[in-house]
Order: C-alpha cells, then structure tokens, then sequence
C-alpha cells in the first residue's frame, strides 16, 4: 500500500483502537487521505465488524466479513493484549512514534488502560487524542451504553419516521455511526492542521450523540422555535408537496420524487401534462400545495402508474425535477453513475478473492485520495510492525510473545508456522 507525497496525509501515523463502525469509518477517511493507519485489534475479543454477515459465499471466518473489509481498508493489523502489561508496553512503543491515536470505546476505558490522554502525553507530548465516546467523556450519561440502533430513536428520528397514527419507527440504519466517523476525521484534520502550526497536540472529545443531532435539523428546530413536535408523516415532507415514493409500471417498481420549490412544482405539473393545475392560484405557494397534499399525491400517483420508472425519471430529470429509482443493493452496484465516477474499487484478498467494496468519495484534481488496499488479515502486519516499526530484534519478540503480549502465550509464534 504505497502513499506518495501527494497523498494529503503521506507521513501521518494513526494508532487505531476503534473498533465496530464509528471509530473504523473515521479511521478509512484518514487512510483514503494517505495516513499509516495501525488497527489494533484483539485474538480474544475479535471486532465486532469481523463476526457480522454478510461474509463471502457464506462462509463464516474473521477476514471474510464484508463489514470489516469494507471499514478497514488500507489498514495495517497488529494483534495485541491490553489486559497484558507486556502488550501494553507494545501499545505504548506505537503511540511513541504515532501522530493520531483513536479509540471509540465508552467514556474511561483508556484511562484504566493507562492509555488516557494524560497517559498519552507523557509519552509523546505533540500527541493528538481522539475519543469518541457515544455520550462524550462528561456528563451523568458519559459510561451509558452506545449502540447505533439506540442512537437513532435518542437523537429524535424514530420519532419523526413512521407513518401517521403509529409508533416511533426504526429507520434501518444506524446513522449515527459512519456521521460521527466523518466528524472525527474532519476534527483530527483540524487538530492536526493546528499542531502544524503550533507545534502542540491536543485531546478531542467527540459525543457521536451530539453529532447526529443535526441529522433531524427540521424536527429539532421546529421544537427550539415553536414547542411543536412534528407528527410522523411516512414519505412526506414537514413543509413541501407533493413528495413521495409513487408506484409505477411493472412488479415492485417504484419512483422518488422530490418538489422543493415554485418551479419545481410547475415543472412537474407540465411534465405530467397538466396545465390546469399550473394555473390554479390555490396551487402557487407552497402553503397551498401542502394544504391540496392529497389530490396532488392522487394526481402524481395515476401519472407514474402507466409508466416505467426509468420513464419517469427520464422525463422528470429533463424538466428539472428531482427523481430517481429507489434503488436495490444490486441497483447501486451496478448504477452506470456510479461506477462511471470509481466509485467502487477492487482488491485481491488472500481468503475471499477480487472482491469489490465502495472507495474514496472524493475525486481531487491534484492530491492523490483513494482507497489503498484491502483491508487487513488479523493480526497480519503483526511481525512487520514489531520489526521494520518499532526495531525489536527476535529475542525480544520472542519474550513478548511467551508473555501473552499478543494473545495466548506463543500465539505469535505459532501464526508465523502457520504462514
């Protein structure tokens, strides 16, 4: 996984305690930005993301989870035990010549493990922390629980998802994880942008909480505003009409469409043919639209029925009307779009082949961003780091390794017979 000088963060070393998906999805930004990432994972407590479906062809191993190799890309995997003061020493040797260390376990945890921002310090004192605790490090829910579908009810959307007359509803996905992931690595950005010219290293104390609340702006707002708590309305919008998923031609086909302005509204109106709701008077504003919400849907509805959803998108696109196809896993895999951006990369992977996995999001016209590899066997870079890394000769290796500082005494030894 070679970083040339043109990757925005060539030099830049990250210890990674994350594990899971938050912590792992701030960590990939930084990785597709250029940094040496090292995760640094457990035998005994394997990642969660490596225990999860789907794996490839169904077959249950810790390097086959499609979670993991998505969210650890361009990673390097050292294995140690934290609960072993051996491996600790290890741990600590990698924050010594580390730029970033990053964990998102609850609110202590690396404090009892010696490894607390303080702790940090004194190791290297240009040291940038980040923690990423679900409810941050204050606060009388700071050792609470964090779990992404938990999130998303307490930041207010189960409330607002739904439909009319039921109960809160979960949306599916937990939102709050990969958010707060691009919100760390934008933080470590800064934090980093600081020390260069400061020359300090700081603690960064992100509640992933706090940042999904902006997720639920409109909700949020109209509460702070008005003391209003808006009711769950299904594919509707709070404030705009007509809006939905509208059935069209063919089995299970269907069409989003999006009207959020006058114009839009018109446009689509002509575009389904009808002239006589352009200009009725009561149709203009969209207070008047919200309030003739259900003829509108009605009207939508019949003109998407006899079409295709390609024709639909089609036409709508061309008079300027936001639509697209709800698209399925396989939709999005093959969307010519997509693919026709890079969006997705490949990677030989020694247990589960060529497979793809969605890369970079960015495409920079100078900086070399992308995704750098595939992601990493458990403990694989192991050996490697210890040696190449941190300068340990064999008999040192030898010592940590019957001491228990990476798994079961000899757990590295063993692996290397293996090989």
């Amino acid at each position: 996984m070679p970083v040339s000088e043109k990757a925005p963060l060539a030099g830049v070393r990250v210890a990674d305690f994350t594990w899971v998906w938050a912590g792992p999805s701030a960590t990939l930004q930084l990785a597709h930005l250029g940094a040496e990432v090292i995760k640094i994972e457990s035998v005994d407590r394997v990642d969660t993301t490596r225990r999860l479906p789907p794996y490839a062809d169904n077959i249950v191993g810790p390097n086959r989870a499609g979670y993991f190799n998505q969210y650890s890309q361009g990673k390097k995997s050292v294995v140690l035990n934290l609960k072993n003061e051996k491996g600790l020493e290890v741990a600590r040797d990698i924050v010594r010549i580390a730029d970033v260390v990053a964990d998102n376990f609850a609110a202590e945890v690396m404090d009892r493990l010696g490894l607390g921002y303080e702790d940090l310090k004194k190791i290297r004192p240009d040291i940038i922390a980040i923690s990423m605790a679900g409810y941050g490090q204050t606060g009388p829910r700071r050792n609470y629980i964090a779990y992404g579908p938990v999130q998303v009810p307490m930041i207010g959307l189960a409330a607002l998802s739904g439909y009319p007359g039921r109960g809160p509803s979960e949306v599916g996905l937990s939102y709050g994880d990969p958010n707060a992931g691009m919100h760390a690595a934008f933080a470590v950005l800064a934090a980093l942008w600081h020390r260069r010219r400061t020359g300090e290293g700081q603690f960064i104390d992100l509640s992933q909480w706090e940042a999904a609340i902006g997720l639920v702006a409109e909700g949020l707002l109209d509460w702070v505003f008005n003391k209003n708590q808006p009711d769950r309305m299904g594919n509707r919008d709070l404030a705009e009409a007509p809006q939905g998923v509208f059935r069209c031609l063919g089995d299970d086909r269907w069409v989003a469409i999006a009207c959020w302005s006058d114009a839009h509204w018109e446009a689509l109106a002509r575009a389904m043919g009808r002239e006589d709701l352009v200009g009725r008077a009561d149709l203009r504003t969209r207070e008047g639209r919200k309030a003739h919400e259900l003829e509108l849907e009605q009207a939508v509805a019949d003109w998407t029925a006899a079409r295709t959803p390609e024709d639909v998108v089609t036409t709508l696109q061309a008079a300027g009307v936001p639509a697209y196809i709800p698209l399925s896993n396989r939709g999005v895999a093959e969307d010519p779009q997509l693919n026709a951006r890079g969006a997705f990369t490949e990677f030989d992977h020694p247990e589960v082949g060529r497979r793809r996995h969605v890369g970079a999001p960015w495409v920079f016209s100078k900086s070399d961003v992308r995704a750098r590899g595939r992601a990493p066997l458990l403990g694989e870079h192991t050996a490697e780091l210890l040696t190449s890394v941190l300068g340990y000769d064999a008999s040192r290796i030898r010592e940590l390794d019957e001491a228990g500082a990476f798994g079961p005494p000899g757990w590295l030894s063993r692996q290397r017979e293996g090989d």
